[in-house]
């Protein structure tokens, strides 16, 4: 998908796994929304994990947004993730 201008953004706020693309991808950036609590997301690639990204338990500090390397992260299968504790995500792709 090199040079693709595909850019597509997926929200999720339900917990437990989630496919947020059924296909490969390059995960470019995301947004995550803390909660009161701690909690994690974990991104997986066809159910495999990939990488966990923890966040601090705070609402007043907002939303975290991460942006990933101009290549961002391939996923191969798909892209899945697993929302602990979080408000929720929002993950934009290509």
């Amino acid at each position: 998908m090199a040079g693709s201008d595909l850019n597509v953004a997926f929200t999720s706020t339900t917990g437990g796994t989630q496919t947020l693309f059924a296909g490969p991808m390059r995960l470019k950036a995301f947004i995550i929304t803390p909660t009161a609590s701690a909690g994690t997301v974990v991104f997986k690639d066809g159910g495999v994990s990939k990488f966990t990204v923890p966040t601090a338990a705070s609402v007043s500090s907002g939303p975290v947004t991460i942006n990933l390397p101009s290549d961002g992260v391939r996923f191969g299968t798909s892209l899945q993730v697993t929302l602990t504790d979080v408000g929720g995500i929002t993950a934009f792709f290509a």
